[in-house]
């Protein structure tokens, strides 16, 4: 009898053990490389790194004013978006789902938000400022950063892998229709891209949360 009941005990620690062990390796998010990308969406250069990526250095202004590098993310927890204030069509709908982003989070010091623009010609500080203060974002929370052209659409195309290179030599150019990714883009402590998802749609955008707390959790 006692047998039994400690064969029982044994099973039922077993099954607990491997309950959770799955549970966790299921909520365990990838990390994800330059070849895991499509591939035309990676500077050519990358196009074949397996292991060890993370987002490069740089170096914008805020709607502040403010110089805002790498340091800034550093330890913490980001998610990187691109887009530009005179856009009529994904722009605002993916800035409403930051906006839900930003209110979540906005009492955690460690999770920002990176909005940069494609379109820093027209993009300047006094302008960022105006749509950030429209998205109501906290400062030194939400960034919405402007630079030079040359060192966004870098960023873009080696670090978060948003834009195809075809369409980043085009963005910006006189006259020339502006495009641009829905994609959000979530990056850990460590610098390693941890997920992208469509900031257009809002339940793609509660599983980023999601994600975002299993993150802050690590």
């Amino acid at each position: 009898m006692y047998k039994l009941i400690f064969l029982v005990g044994v099973l039922v620690l077993a099954i607990s053990v491997a309950y959770y062990t799955m549970t966790d390796k299921q909520e365990k998010l990838p990390v994800i490389q330059p070849i895991d990308v499509e591939a035309e969406m990676v500077d050519p250069s990358m196009l074949r790194v397996g292991f060890g990526h993370k987002i490069g250095s740089f170096s914008m202004l805020n709607q502040d004013g403010k110089t805002i590098t790498l340091d800034e993310v550093k330890g913490k927890v980001h998610v990187a978006e691109y887009f530009f204030t005179h856009c009529q069509s994904i722009c605002p709908v993916m800035n409403v789902q930051m906006q839900r982003v930003h209110k979540r989070f906005k009492a955690n010091d460690d999770l920002k938000i990176l909005s940069f623009t494609v379109d820093p010609v027209n993009d300047t500080v006094q302008r960022m400022k105006w749509y950030a203060n429209k998205h109501n974002a906290t400062s030194g929370n939400w960034h919405f950063l402007t630079g030079e052209k040359e060192d966004l659409y870098h960023l873009a195309r080696t670090s978060y892998f948003v834009l195809k290179p075809a369409e980043a030599r085009n963005l910006g150019d006189a006259g020339s229709d502006f495009i641009h990714t829905n994609n959000f883009v979530l990056v850990d402590q460590k610098l390693r891209i941890r997920g992208y998802y469509d900031g257009t749609n809002p339940k793609e955008v509660d599983q980023m949360m999601h994600d975002i707390e299993l993150l802050l959790e690590e």
